[in-house]
């Protein structure tokens, strides 16, 4: 049976939901938005409680291997950023990096040169991979990411920062050591390959360590004729008339040997094309002394033995073990001309002692880093 109430009611409910589905929205509120009603929980008691007992703590080894796990991992230093960060020619400048606006070039402190002593066919600057090795290089992201930085470096460098720099002490970047530096103590020359002026086959490939091995090197590096005659200041006849005196009393074990590096293809081309005239100018028992290098100089090997400015003449005096003991950069100035006779002298009583003639046996060995450069120089 249908009470009063129960038909009164029903026009009350179906206008109702009239009235919701005229004011239908989405906006009213989510049942997964709205807040959990907190649940009530019966007390426990404490006899059915059970006892608590207190967290173990960390011991120390867990600490330090959390503290290895968050703390971030240093930056890798490549061999050729730490040798201008902290090398023996930091200070000095160079065609890249912030350019300087004074500068005093000071004398060499600790050997340059390379940790590693030297082998023949390093540094050709030939590409000897494989098809398998240039497909894996090709598609390895990581040897993309480095080449990149690589040219990217290159790119970046001011063209005329090298004849800027020049304003400094004509381009000077370091002063000679005032003594040799230790044997022992002494990093190696790097192998340079090109060719020489000889006539003979083998000149078109030649290397710089068979030559420099079991002899007392006077090595002279230049790109330009601004540097070669720098250098001409250390070694020429009439700038430097003891050293051609003490190089022909040497019976051979003393030479001078000449390294002329065009990087530019149409340099080196022009180089080749004139290398008649360049034969006249030298004595012909030193076209096998003279080289040209173009390709293989590396931004490591530059900063290694302070090969800074593409524009200034270098001259590196090279023990019997391929060892720098002493080392000028630009023009001769002081007593430079002096100290380096006086090293040349010094080097040959050196292999008087150890008997070294012509069976040399090459005694080398990689030359740990230097923390300091006080006791290097003998």
């Amino acid at each position: 049976m249908l009470s009063r109430a129960t038909i009164r009611a029903r026009p009350t409910a179906s206008a109702c939901l009239l009235c919701q589905w005229r004011s239908f929205s989405v906006s009213y509120q989510r049942l997964a938005d709205k807040t959990p009603s907190p649940q009530k929980t019966k007390p426990t008691t404490p006899a059915t409680t059970p006892a608590s007992t207190p967290a173990p703590a960390p011991d120390a080894a867990s600490k330090d291997t959390t503290l290895k796990d968050t703390a971030p991992a240093a930056p890798v230093i490549s061999p050729i950023e730490a040798l201008r960060e902290s090398g023996p020619l930091a200070n000095a400048p160079r065609a890249y990096g912030k350019a300087l606006d004074t500068f005093t070039p000071t004398h060499l402190s600790r050997p340059i040169g390379m940790h590693n002593p030297p082998n023949p066919g390093e540094n050709t600057g030939i590409d000897t991979r494989t098809l398998q090795q240039k497909r894996d290089d090709f598609v390895n992201y990581e040897k993309h990411l480095k080449k990149r930085e690589m040219l990217k470096s290159k790119i970046s460098r001011p063209y005329f920062r090298d004849w800027r720099n020049m304003q400094f002490h004509k381009g000077k970047t370091f002063l000679a050591p005032p003594r040799l530096f230790k044997a022992d103590l002494s990093l190696y020359f790097p192998n340079l390959h090109g060719r020489t002026l000889a006539k003979d086959a083998a000149a078109k490939a030649a290397d710089t360590t068979p030559l420099l091995e079991g002899h007392c090197s006077v090595v002279t590096v230049f790109s330009s004729m601004w540097a070669e005659n720098q250098i001409r200041t250390f070694v020429a006849p009439e700038a430097n008339s003891a050293l051609q005196s003490v190089l022909k009393q040497s019976g051979g074990r003393a030479q001078l040997v000449q390294v002329n590096i065009e990087e530019d293809a149409m340099k080196a081309w022009l180089v080749r094309l004139f290398m008649g005239s360049l034969r006249k100018k030298v004595d012909e028992d030193d076209w096998k002394r003279y080289f040209l290098v173009t390709k293989g100089i590396t931004d490591e090997i530059r900063e290694s033995i302070g090969l800074l400015n593409s524009k200034v003449g270098y001259t590196y005096l090279v023990d019997h073990n391929c060892r720098i003991r002493w080392a000028g950069s630009g023009d001769a100035e002081g007593d430079e001309k002096e100290g380096l006779v006086k090293g040349v002298q010094r080097i040959l009583d050196e292999m008087t002692k150890e008997g070294v003639g012509k069976n040399y046996v090459r005694k080398t060995a990689a030359v740990p880093e230097l923390n300091g450069g006080t006791d290097a120089a003998q």
